[in-house]
């Protein structure tokens, strides 16, 4: 089979540039909307059903055995209980039935469980819409005939159907002589069990086909419908206001925030020139980057637990920690992250960075 471009199945909607944000994915599956493919929960199943009806067919055999014997045993009988021979029928049929009944039930289970990555409830899809109600036929042939998406569904089916064609007529060809000839010399019983596996073959074969048929359709499903999700600017723009009154996201936001703010700091102190405390409540790293800037920066500063766990970052990287606590308590109140010291502590700084011999070391010549 050729290959098939998923750029096809690209979001036809003009403006939508923007991957889906994770707060739009979320609402979609709680509302019930999920890539999945009806394709390969189908193909799933009856793999699966093909397989056990092969391992217990020598199981079935007897019990078709036993149900034929004791039809023939009482089709002569002058007096037949119709109810004991039907209830003798349908205990057998269910007896052969059942085992592979439930296993085509959890493998459709099981294949959803995937598809959907957990459970999922929700009444919103079966929510009646009004909308809905009026057919639309033109959007329907639109979709159906004149679409991607309906070219792939009938080229699919077509081909289905063509390889389990060509593979029945391969097999049965190959087989037909040997069938006959066990009818003449073997009797039916022997032409039977030939033709049983005969159809144990294509089965097998067209269960293999289909499942890669299933997977191939819920690859073009998942693209098909991040494509669908994908979101104009202006769209993400909303969601984003929409999301600064969602208690959750706002939570959510905070703790990566925090995170992202500890990993910052633990980097900026590694870099910094000096880390000045107070000793227990502030602490502000300084860093001066004297090829881009005329005076140090405020790189990091915190206070009580970060104040401490900045000092403990300092120390096992060899960076100085000065104790001034005036200074460390008017850096952090008159500073932000990010801004060059302020003129008024030019003289303070300018001490701190003699105490530790940056000045003298780097330069000296200045």
């Amino acid at each position: 089979m050729s290959q098939i471009d998923l750029q096809w199945f690209a979001a036809e909607d003009e403006g939508k540039t923007e991957e889906p944000s994770e707060y739009k994915l979320r609402k979609a599956r709680e509302e019930g909307r999920l890539a999945k493919s009806q394709e390969l929960n189908g193909t799933l199943v009856f793999f699966v059903t093909v397989i056990m009806l092969i391992l217990l067919a020598p199981w079935i055999e007897r019990k078709c055995e036993e149900v034929l014997t004791y039809f023939f045993r009482n089709a002569t009988a002058t007096k037949v209980d119709d109810k004991k021979f039907a209830f003798f029928c349908l205990k057998y049929f269910l007896i052969m039935i059942l085992p592979i009944a439930l296993v085509g039930m959890i493998a459709g289970i099981v294949s959803n469980l995937i598809q959907n990555k957990g459970f999922l409830f929700t009444t919103k899809t079966i929510m009646p819409k009004f909308d809905k109600i009026v057919p639309h036929f033109g959007r329907y042939l639109k979709r159906s005939f004149f679409s991607v998406e309906g070219v792939f569904n009938i080229f699919k089916s077509i081909f289905k159907v063509a390889i389990i064609v060509i593979i029945a007529f391969c097999i049965i060809r190959l087989n037909l002589t040997s069938i006959f000839n066990y009818l003449r010399t073997g009797g039916p019983r022997l032409a039977m069990k030939s033709f049983a596996g005969m159809a144990a073959v294509l089965l097998v074969i067209c269960a293999v086909l289909l499942l890669a048929v299933g997977v191939l359709d819920y690859i073009v499903q998942r693209r098909q419908f991040r494509e669908s999700m994908k979101m104009t600017k202006q769209e993400v723009k909303e969601e984003y206001k929409e999301m600064e009154g969602d208690p959750e996201v706002k939570s959510h936001l905070e703790q990566v925030q925090r995170a992202m703010l500890r990993q910052n700091i633990q980097k900026a102190v590694k870099e910094a020139d000096v880390v000045i405390t107070n000793p227990t409540h502030y602490a502000v790293a300084l860093e001066w980057k004297r090829d881009t800037a005329e005076l140090p920066e405020v790189t990091a500063k915190g206070e009580d637990l970060t104040a401490q766990n900045m000092k403990k970052i300092a120390r096992d990287n060899g960076v100085p920690v000065v104790e001034n606590r005036p200074l460390a308590r008017g850096l952090y109140t008159d500073t932000q992250v990010g801004d060059i010291i302020p003129a008024s502590y030019l003289k303070a700084i300018a001490t701190v960075y003699v105490q530790i011999g940056y000045l003298d070391k780097k330069y000296a010549k200045v």
